[in-house]
């Protein structure tokens, strides 16, 4: 596979020490300074992004537009998403989006659904998510953590959105503000130094607490699943997320 990486930084990094030891070739390398070109594209079978919130919407519609499938790991443009679906489908194009392409996290996206189907019955208890990532991570609440927070509130009659409360120094950028409701999950957004990603999920009563969480140990795994996902699309056509990757729909 020839690939083209949008966004240069830890992942990028990542994503191609992955692609080279699996046999792809990384043909270009976009960033802020040198963004996405057509001589960039010249015989790339995919782009993986995993740039900033403020371009992401730029490199895909850039993407679709030439035909180039792409492989979207940055998170912050859940407002649009109507938009980017449309323009998939108008231009019959491939897409895999994500807000967390790691195995693990998308196994525990699917745990996290039974468990809300599970204690639904059971309203003496109140669900909540703590999330914590590294003091670089621009956006509040994590696209991992409102994944999340849709699993639950999708199968938890008791909520129906969630909000964000923000710890330590993170700030929530307004798109993602939301007024705190008697239906409202809450989501506790922390921020740390070196904090790979940490997601709690809680349901608490004044008895006792039931609790699951995952812990990234690295990046490696994010880095594999996009890898993955850049694999798995190629001769597809359509909108598409690691569930269907991965077959856990």
């Amino acid at each position: 596979m020839k690939v083209v990486l949008v966004g240069y930084g830890k992942m990028g990094k990542e994503i191609e020490k992955i692609l080279l030891s699996r046999g792809h070739e990384v043909i270009a390398k976009a960033t802020d300074v040198n963004p996405l070109s057509k001589e960039m594209i010249n015989n790339a079978d995919v782009a993986i992004d995993f740039s900033t919130p403020h371009s992401v919407l730029d490199n895909i519609d850039f993407l679709l537009r030439n035909n180039i499938p792409a492989i979207v790991g940055t998170t912050g443009w859940n407002d649009a998403y109507s938009q980017v679906k449309s323009q998939v489908e108008e231009s019959k194009g491939a897409l895999v989006h994500a807000s967390n392409f790691s195995i693990g996290v998308n196994l525990f996206f699917k745990l996290n659904e039974q468990l809300a189907k599970l204690m639904e019955p059971y309203k003496e208890y109140t669900p909540s998510i703590t999330e914590i990532h590294h003091t670089e991570k621009l956006d509040a609440p994590s696209g991992t953590a409102i994944t999340l927070a849709n699993g639950i509130t999708e199968n938890y009659s008791q909520l129906t959105d969630w909000y964000c409360a923000a710890a330590s120094s993170a700030a929530v950028p307004e798109s993602d503000q939301k007024i705190q409701k008697d239906t409202s999950l809450k989501i506790e957004a922390i921020r740390e130094h070196d904090v790979k990603g940490t997601h709690r999920i809680e349901y608490k009563s004044n008895i006792d607490t039931l609790s699951i969480q995952h812990d990234a140990h690295n990046r490696t795994g994010f880095a594999l699943g996009a890898v993955i996902a850049a694999e798995w699309i190629q001769n597809k056509k359509g909108i598409f997320t690691m569930k269907d990757v991965l077959q856990l729909s």
